[in-house]
């Protein structure tokens, strides 16, 4: 496990302005993880940041809601537990939660692999010219661990094509943050194994993937780093 460290934090140590949050909040019995921009703070008083799209402008979160804050800076993910202070809705929507008393730092070791449990589609990446492959270029599977570096999939059958070279779009779910498509990957590894087929695939990043968001804002890299992340810090209290 990864070693946590808690720390007295000054603004200067942890705060920049354009900071990208994630908020944890729990709203109507359910909790949610929202993304959030910093825009400012007061000293060892309060952050605000923006409100939260998704959670939609009708929503009251009243003062004293506790509230998770957590980020990835240097390396490290960096956690507090809090509570909303307040909120304003003009002349724009923001949010105000009360400054930590103490923060949690995680160094992440390189590539941390997690385990998921979510369908995946891979596709030949030269299964057609026309910019729709084939079906005989498509395999369902099940995406069984993921880190920033790659994945692990097991596949019912592998057709001739899928084996270690082969070139593949990806198609999949991060859970409670958005849908992951067109990643790049590369079967480093393709193993039988009763009656399936567990491939080792490797994430090839800046090409023409894209994530529809909820609750997140930058790339696919970013994004899969942050799930990781915090898949990897569930048994500790960053969330």
């Amino acid at each position: 496990m990864n070693d946590v460290i808690a720390t007295q934090p000054t603004p200067a140590s942890f705060l920049t302005v354009g900071l990208s949050l994630k908020l944890s909040i729990t709203l109507n019995g359910q909790k949610g993880m929202y993304g959030s921009t910093l825009l400012g703070w007061k000293d060892y008083a309060w952050l605000v940041c923006e409100w939260p799209l998704q959670v939609g402008s009708g929503v009251d979160i009243p003062p004293g809601t506790p509230c998770t804050v957590s980020y990835l800076h240097d390396g490290k993910l960096v956690g507090y537990r809090t509570e909303i202070r307040d909120r304003l809705s003009a002349p724009v929507p923001l949010l105000f939660i009360a400054f930590p008393q103490t923060v949690e730092e995680m160094h992440l070791r390189k590539h941390t692999r997690v385990l998921s449990s979510e369908p995946i589609i891979l596709v030949r990446a030269n299964g057609s010219a026309a910019g729709r492959a084939p079906s005989a270029a498509i395999v369902g599977g099940l995406l069984q661990n993921l880190s920033t570096g790659g994945c692990s999939v097991i596949v019912p059958q592998a057709p001739s094509w899928l084996r270690t070279g082969t070139a593949l779009r990806m198609e999949f779910e991060l859970a409670g943050l958005g849908h992951v498509t067109n990643l790049t990957g590369l079967v480093k590894s393709a193993e039988p194994a009763q009656g399936s087929w567990t491939l080792g695939i490797e994430f090839r990043f800046q090409e023409m993937e894209y994530i529809e968001y909820r609750g997140w804002g930058g790339s696919v890299h970013q994004a899969i780093e942050q799930w990781t992340a915090q898949k990897a810090a569930d048994p500790i209290p960053l969330h």
